[in-house]
C-alpha cells in the first residue's frame, strides 16, 4: 500500500396458533435479535491508552432555511461575487452573528419530510417533496452550531467528518471558508486545526442545498447522518488504512494485518504498530508488531504484519462471531494514537456450477434490496431504527441486504455484521471519473474489514454504458473493477444489470448479476459455465397492505399476486432461482416500501407499493411467503382478514403461506378441503363470503402442526398501543417504536380500521415520527396525529438524556365515527453511558 498524501490527510406436540407464534416471533424473535444492539460504544478502553477522540458532534445544531436564488433570504450568500476574495469574512460563521430565531434541533436531520406534498409530476420520483431548482424556497438549508476547543488541545490534528449530507455542502469555521463536498452519500471530511480559537468558542457553519440529486428515489434533504469531531495527535493512523485480511486454515486463521501511519508534527519521528486481537468477550487471542520506521515530516509510512488466530470463531448467518484489532501507534516511548477495528473470520465463495458457499458451506442468498427512508423520519433514521429494521428482514428469514442505490450508513453496515446479514455493498455513481473513483475508493476502504459484506456493486442499471456506450461502459468499469481488486482483493466485484450481461459493463466483472428478466439466466450460464450468476434485483411484486382488491380509483394493489410487466411474484422469482444449484440466490425488489418511485400509480401516491413489508415495517402477506420457504421454523399464515360487510355472497379468495406438507381450510366450522403445499408454493380456495371465521389447519407427517384463524370483528370500541420495548437508554438517542391498533369489545385487532389518532406524549422524551403504511396517505410524518390504515400506525418516540419515564397516550380525534377508549402507555428511560459528544456551549 502507498503513502497517502498532505492532501488526503486535509480533505479525505400440541398444535400451535399461527397467529399466537407469529405474536411471539414478530416481536420477540426481532427484540432477541435486537439484544445484540450495542447502543452507543464507548471510547474509554481507547482513551486509556491513547489521546485519540472521536465525538459525536450531533446536539445543539441551530437550523433555518436559505434560498437557492435569492441571496438576500439566503444570509446573503452570494449576493456579489466577492464572498471567496478574502479568507475570514464571512460573518454568519462568527462570534457577533445572531441565530437566536434559528430553529434548535439535533441530528440526524431530514428537513424534506417535514416539507408538504406538492402535485408535480417531474418530483413523483422523489415522493412530490418540493425540492429542486424550482423550489429554492425549501431546497436550501443552513446549519450552526457554537462549541469550544480547550487550550490543551493545541498540537493536536483536530477534523470534522460528516458520514453523509444531502446534497452540495459548503462548511465555514470561524469566518473562514474550510471546504466543500458535492454528492449526497460518500462521508466527508476537513481538517480544523489552523482555523479553530483554542481555550474559545468557535462556530462552524453548514449551507447544504439539496437543488440536485443523485437518484430518482426520494433522497432528502439535510445532514442527514452523524457529524464527528475527531482530535488525534499529530502522529496518527490515516483514516481507513487499518485492514485485517483473513485466511481460514483448517482449525486456524493467518490474519494478515496493515495499516498507514501519517506524521503531520513539526519534525520527524520513528514510530511502530502494533496489534492486539480480541475475541468477542474481550479476551487477547493474538499480538502482532510491526518494526519501527522512520516518518518524516508531512509523511507517511505503511507496516504490516501477521498474526495466527488458533480455533477461530466463524462469522456466519446464524453465528455473527466478531473479533477487534486494536491497533496501537508508539513514538518517543509513548501511545501515540490507537484504534478499534472489527472484523470476523470467514470465508465467501461464488461458485459457477454449485453457488454459492459460506464457510465452506452451500447457501442461498435470500436477499432484499432497501432504500434508507422510512415512515416519520425520512433519510434521518437513527441507529436504533437502523436495527429496528434489519430485524423485521431477519425475522422474514432474510439472510442479506444491497443497498440501493448508494453507499450506506455505517449503522446499518454494523447492524449487519452484528445480526449476521450478508450484504451487497453499492456505490452511487458509476464512473472512473475522479468524483466517482473517489466514492468507490472511499466505500471500499471505509467496510472493506466488515464481514457481512460479501460482494462490491459499482453501479445499478447504466443503460447507456450496457449499450449504446458498451465500448465506454467495458473500461469504465474495468477501472472501476481493478480499484476494488487493489484496495481489497478478498471480495468479488459486480453491479446490477438490467440486459443481456453479453457486453459493456458485464465484461470485467466477477460475478454476474440479472435484474429480472427469468429467460436470460438459463441461457447464459449455457453460455458462460465459467462464470458465477446471482440475481442482482428482482420480483418488483407490488401489493397494499391490508388489501386484497385491485383498485385504480382508490391506488390499491391486491395483496395475492400484483406485480409489474417487467417483475415477478414472489413464488416466480423464488421458485427460479431456489431450484438452481447454480444460482447463488438473489436480492428482491424490495425488503421495505419506500418515498418516491409511487408505483404503479402517480399522485396522490406518494411512496412505492415494491415492498414486502410497508414504510412502517408492517408485514404484507408476501412478508409470510419467505417466512416459510426462507425461515427454518414451521410457518402457516391465512388470508385474507374476514371483515368483508357488504360483499356477503362474494366468491373471496382465500391463500395460505405454509411450509407444511398439507393445509385443510375451514369456513365457519365446516372443511371447505384439504390441500397438498407445492414447494415453493401456496395453497388457495375460492369461498363464498358470509361474516364469521376461517380456519387454516397445517400438517406435517399427517399431525396438525399449526393452526390460524381470521373472524369477522366487531366495530373499534378501543385503541391499543404496543411499545417493541417498554425500556429503552436515557442517552438523547434511544428509541421506542409503538404499535397503534383499534380493537373491538372482544379485544380483537380491527384490520379494517382508519380512525384518526392523536398523540401526547410527555416526560424524558420525544416525539419524532408517525406513519401508517398507507402509499396514498398525505398527512405529516411530524405532528402528533395519524390515521390508522388498514388497522395499524406507528408512533416512534425518543429519549431524552435524563433517566425517567416517558408517556405516550393515544386518543381518537375529530367527530367521524365511534368514540374510542384512549389507551396508554409507559417507557422507562434508565440511566445509560452517554457517548462522548462535543457539549453545547450554552449547557
Amino acid at each position: 500500500m502507498a503513502g497517502i498524501s498532505r492532501r488526503d490527510l486535509l480533505c479525505s406436540g400440541a398444535a400451535l396458533s399461527a397467529s399466537s407464534l407469529l405474536a411471539r416471533s414478530a416481536w420477540g424473535r426481532t427484540t432477541a435479535l435486537l439484544a445484540g444492539y450495542p447502543g452507543v460504544a464507548s471510547a474509554e478502553a481507547l482513551a486509556a491508552v491513547a489521546p485519540r477522540e472521536q465525538l459525536l458532534f450531533d446536539f445543539g445544531w441551530k437550523f433555518q432555511f436559505g434560498h437557492g436564488s435569492d441571496p438576500a433570504r439566503d444570509l446573503g450568500f452570494g449576493f456579489g461575487q466577492g464572498d471567496f476574495a478574502k479568507t475570514g469574512e464571512f460573518e454568519f460563521s462568527k462570534a457577533k452573528f445572531d441565530d437566536s430565531k434559528w430553529r434548535t434541533l439535533n441530528l440526524p436531520h431530514d428537513w424534506a419530510v417535514e416539507l408538504p406534498f406538492v402535485n408535480d409530476k417531474e418530483q413523483n420520483s422523489h415522493g412530490y417533496k418540493p425540492i429542486g431548482r424550482r423550489y429554492p424556497e425549501t431546497s436550501v438549508g443552513w446549519y450552526r452550531r457554537e462549541f469550544e476547543i480547550p487550550a490543551g488541545d493545541l498540537g493536536k490534528r483536530i477534523t470534522v467528518e460528516f458520514d453523509g449530507a444531502f446534497r452540495d455542502v459548503v462548511i465555514f469555521l470561524n469566518g473562514c471558508f474550510i471546504g466543500r463536498n458535492n454528492n449526497g452519500y460518500a462521508p466527508f471530511r476537513f481538517d480544523l486545526t489552523d482555523f479553530l480559537a483554542y481555550g474559545a468558542k468557535n462556530y462552524i457553519v453548514a449551507r447544504v442545498d439539496a437543488s440536485f440529486g443523485d437518484g430518482w428515489f426520494y433522497e432528502g434533504a439535510g445532514i442527514y447522518r452523524h457529524v464527528w469531531l475527531t482530535k488525534t495527535d499529530a502522529l496518527h493512523l490515516a483514516r481507513w488504512e487499518s485492514t485485517v485480511r483473513t485466511a481460514v486454515n483448517g482449525d486456524s486463521a493467518t490474519l494478515t494485518l496493515g495499516t498507514v501511519v501519517a506524521n503531520q508534527a513539526k519534525q520527524p519521528e520513528n514510530a511502530k504498530v502494533s496489534w492486539q486481537i480480541q475475541d468477542a468477550a474481550g479476551k487477547t487471542v493474538a499480538t502482532a508488531e510491526s518494526p519501527a520506521q522512520a516518518i518524516a515530516v508531512d509523511g507517511s509510512a505503511t507496516f504490516a504484519a501477521t498474526a495466527n488466530l488458533a480455533n477461530p470463531a466463524l462469522w456466519s448467518v446464524d453465528a455473527p462471531n466478531l473479533y477487534s484489532a486494536i491497533v496501537t501507534v508508539e513514538a518517543g516511548g509513548k501511545t501515540r494514537d490507537a484504534e478499534r477495528v472489527s472484523f470476523g473470520v470467514r470465508t465467501a465463495v461464488f461458485d459457477a456450477e454449485k453457488g454459492f458457499f459460506l464457510n465452506g458451506k452451500s447457501i442461498k442468498i435470500q436477499g432484499t434490496c432497501n432504500h434508507q427512508d422510512h415512515a416519520g423520519v425520512g433519510a434521518a433514521v437513527p441507529d436504533r431504527l437502523q436495527w429496528y429494521r434489519l430485524g423485521v428482514l431477519r425475522e422474514m428469514g432474510g439472510n442479506a441486504v444491497r443497498t440501493s442505490h448508494n453507499m450506506p450508513t455505517p449503522e446499518w453496515v454494523e447492524a449487519c455484521d452484528r445480526m449476521g446479514m450478508m450484504m451487497m455493498c453499492e456505490t452511487r455513481q458509476m464512473s472512473s471519473n475522479p468524483e466517482g473513483l473517489a466514492q468507490l475508493e472511499t466505500m471500499v476502504k471505509r467496510y472493506r474489514n466488515s464481514p457481512s459484506i460479501i460482494l462490491w456493486s459499482i453501479g445499478n442499471e447504466e443503460f447507456v454504458l450496457q449499450d449504446e456506450m458498451a465500448e465506454q461502459g467495458a473500461k469504465i468499469a474495468s477501472s472501476m473493477v481493478a480499484l476494488c481488486h487493489e484496495l481489497d482483493p478478498t471480495r468479488v466485484v459486480s453491479a446490477a444489470v438490467n440486459g443481456s450481461n453479453e457486453k459493456g459493463v458485464s465484461e470485467p466483472f466477477d460475478i454476474i448479476g440479472f435484474n429480472y428478466n427469468l429467460k436470460g439466466p438459463d441461457g447464459y450460464h449455457k453460455a458462460h459455465p465459467k462464470r458465477p450468476m446471482y440475481g442482482s434485483e428482482t420480483s418488483s411484486a407490488i401489493s397494499t397492505r391490508g388489501d386484497y382488491s385491485t383498485s385504480p380509483l382508490r391506488n390499491t394493489i391486491n395483496a395475492y399476486d400484483g406485480v409489474v410487466p417487467w417483475g415477478e411474484t414472489a413464488e416466480e422469482w423464488w421458485t427460479f432461482y431456489g431450484t438452481r444449484d447454480w444460482e447463488a440466490g438473489g436480492f428482491a425488489w424490495t425488503g421495505f416500501d419506500y418515498r418516491g418511485e409511487p408505483t404503479p400509480y402517480g399522485w396522490p401516491s406518494i411512496n412505492s407499493q415494491f415492498g414486502i413489508v410497508d414504510m412502517c415495517g408492517f408485514p404484507k402477506d408476501t412478508f409470510y411467503y419467505y417466512r416459510a420457504w426462507w425461515g427454518k421454523e414451521p410457518a402457516l399464515h391465512l388470508f385474507p382478514h374476514w371483515n368483508f360487510e357488504g360483499r356477503e355472497g362474494d366468491m373471496i379468495p382465500v391463500w395460505v403461506y405454509s411450509n407444511m406438507d398439507e393445509v385443510e381450510l375451514f369456513v365457519n366450522g365446516q372443511s371447505a378441503g384439504s390441500q397438498k403445499v407445492p414447494h415453493l408454493g401456496h395453497v388457495e380456495w375460492k369461498v363464498k363470503y358470509e361474516p364469521g371465521s376461517i380456519e387454516a389447519r397445517g400438517s406435517k407427517d399427517g399431525k396438525v402442526v399449526l393452526t390460524e384463524k381470521r373472524e369477522t370483528t366487531g366495530p373499534a370500541v378501543a385503541i391499543h398501543l404496543t411499545a417493541d420495548r417498554t425500556e429503552i437508554d436515557a442517552n438523547g438517542e434511544d428509541l421506542a417504536i409503538l404499535k397503534v391498533e383499534a380493537l373491538d369489545k372482544e379485544g380483537r385487532a380491527v384490520p379494517t380500521a382508519g380512525s384518526f389518532i392523536g398523540f401526547k406524549v410527555s416526560g424524558d422524551g420525544a416525539l419524532i415520527g408517525v406513519g401508517n403504511g398507507d402509499p396514498n396517505c398525505q398527512e405529516s410524518d411530524k405532528e402528533p396525529k395519524r390515521s390508522l390504515f388498514n388497522g395499524l400506525a406507528q408512533v416512534i418516540v425518543q429519549a431524552t438524556k435524563r433517566p425517567g419515564e416517558i408517556h405516550v397516550e393515544a386518543v381518537k380525534e375529530g367527530w367521524d365515527g365511534p368514540e374510542l377508549t384512549p389507551a396508554k402507555v409507559t417507557i422507562t428511560t434508565r440511566k445509560a453511558e452517554l457517548r462522548a459528544a462535543v457539549a453545547r456551549v450554552r449547557d
